[in-house]
């Protein structure tokens, strides 16, 4: 037992003074060691480990400064408490500066110093142990929603909250935690699917209570900045999770002022359909109605759809009223070079009213996860799969090029046109050779599914969408399923399985984040 005590080096020139609060840190369950010098503190450290050290700013020879840069010098992974007589801002800038993991001003008593130590080394088992109840408390609030009515506001309160804890559960390491929220997230991705299967063709005639949709991301985030003479950065980063952004989102408040809201993606929610909506504010059926060459001219290779964004976005802005002042800026950042050149010429861009930037890197690890097993195991599950997307955010030119708009007279509105599903489950699809690609939705002649995975279009109108002939429908996949043909179906079902898959219907797809950054 006493093997499992923490061992604490408090190193203060007036050491015999404390003796009560070294008590009381010892029947707490803290072996303290105490020294009078950081000499001696230093020649302790080079002997034993010590959990944690408490320093005395002001001590002769050695000061609790200097001392600071010795014990990390040491043991650079050691938390570090100063203790000083000093308030003056630029003493605590300096010990801050050296790494110092907390900092308290004398007189201190004894349960400060417990409680500094506590918080830095028992933080974490403390929040696996309020993590339980606090997430029960949390699921048991779910429950409730998902037998109530349901509104599309429930849904983004549910997906929030489920994000919110996947994320917290993670940085813990709870793994009895982690599969309950995987068992809700199931659970609440069935359901949802049923809510947007009854509700989607309303929100398509506008009718009733709908939720913003693509169409309407420009109308409702970007026009009103335009309309008040404001210099507008829309970044799209296609593939972007809320869940992602979430873990982003505490590096851009450094620099920002975030409003974040949310809105959701028309279906299919894949690239050639959501980000065209994005951009024209017109489903995709009636872009087909509206550009028939432009539309028609991508039927072979779906993505080449998306080349007429900017086009898309200077009509819709038209159409909205709004005269600007010359031509706008459009670019899609592809690759590493790209976003370079980009980040080089932020500064060239402030005579521009209005600045699209479309960033694809998501959509292609996402797309690259899936033919790479190096990527695979460096990102095998959601937890992994964020913590790359935070890595690449974090030394990005997007972050380079974002740093630099919070200098200039400028709003931002940031989206994503769609999220991405973990693919769990195959569904047997039936089609002809002319069938489309994608592995969560299909577009075809008389394709077949089990209606319990997938959504069954045969009206394509009452979708939004293009039609696609005689005997043409649609097949959107439900919750974490993927589309796979019989023949072979073992085969594919092992390749695909556990791949990150767009154009179903799920909380992760078509939930979204809609963010407003205002420079601080």
């Amino acid at each position: 037992m006493e093997s499992n005590r923490r061992k604490v080096l408090w190193a203060d020139d007036e050491i015999d003074m404390l003796r009560s609060h070294c008590l009381f840190l010892k029947e707490r369950g803290y072996e303290v060691t105490p020294v009078s010098n950081g000499e001696d503190a230093i020649a302790l450290m080079r002997r034993e480990h010590f959990d944690i050290v408490l320093l005395d700013e002001m001590m002769p020879g050695l000061d609790g400064l200097a001392t600071v840069e010795e014990v990390k010098n040491q043991d650079p992974n050691v938390p570090v408490i100063m203790i000083t007589k000093s308030e003056e801002e630029r003493l605590m800038d300096e010990a801050i500066g050296r790494r110092l993991d907390d900092y308290l001003t004398k007189p201190v008593n004894p349960s400060q110093i417990f409680m500094a130590c506590r918080k830095i080394l028992d933080s974490r088992q403390i929040r696996q142990n309020q993590a339980g109840p606090a997430y029960v408390s949390q699921a048991n609030q779910i429950r409730e929603w998902l037998s109530g009515p349901q509104t599309w506001h429930t849904w983004i309160d549910i997906h929030r909250l489920l994000c919110e804890w996947d994320i917290e559960i993670s940085r813990i390491g709870e793994p009895g935690l982690m599969r309950m929220i995987e068992d809700q997230r199931r659970e609440c991705n069935q359901e949802f699917a049923r809510f947007v299967e009854r509700e989607y063709p309303t929100w398509v005639r506008s009718e009733g209570d709908s939720p913003p949709l693509s169409v309407d991301v420009v109308s409702e985030n970007v026009a009103p900045h335009l309309r008040a003479g404001k210099q507008v950065f829309f970044i799209v980063i296609d593939c972007l999770r809320l869940d992602h952004w979430l873990t982003v989102e505490p590096l851009i408040s450094e620099f920002f002022n975030v409003r974040r809201s949310h809105y959701y993606s028309i279906l299919p929610t894949a690239t050639p359909y959501a980000r065209n909506a994005l951009f024209s504010g017109l489903f995709p059926g009636e872009i087909a109605s509206k550009y028939q060459k432009l539309w028609s001219a991508g039927n072979e290779d779906e993505r080449s759809l998306n080349r007429h964004e900017h086009r898309f976005l200077d009509d819709l802005i038209a159409a909205q009223g709004i005269e600007l002042a010359g031509s706008t800026c459009y670019s899609k950042i592809l690759e590493a070079g790209e976003g370079r050149d980009t980040a080089r010429r932020v500064d060239s861009m402030a005579h521009f009213a209005l600045v699209a930037l479309v960033y694809n890197f998501l959509d292609m690890l996402v797309h690259g996860r899936s033919n790479s097993e190096i990527l695979r195991e460096i990102a095998p599950d959601e937890s992994a799969f964020r913590s790359l997307v935070q890595s690449w955010f974090e030394h990005s030119s997007l972050f380079e090029v974002l740093k630099k708009i919070s200098r200039m007279d400028a709003v931002v509105v940031l989206t994503t046109d769609h999220g991405a599903v973990r693919g769990r489950r195959a569904t047997v699809v039936h089609g002809d050779r002319r069938t489309s690609p994608s592995l969560r939705y299909k577009r075809g002649r008389n394709l077949r599914c089990d209606s319990k995975d997938a959504l069954l279009i045969a009206e394509p109108l009452a979708y939004g969408l293009p039609e696609v002939g005689l005997g043409g429908n649609y097949l959107i996949a439900k919750e974490d399923f993927f589309f796979v043909y019989p023949k072979n179906f073992r085969e594919y079902r092992r390749h695909l399985k556990d791949s990150f898959q767009h154009g179903g219907i799920s909380l992760e797809e078509m939930i979204l984040p809609m963010v407003t950054l205002e420079p601080r």
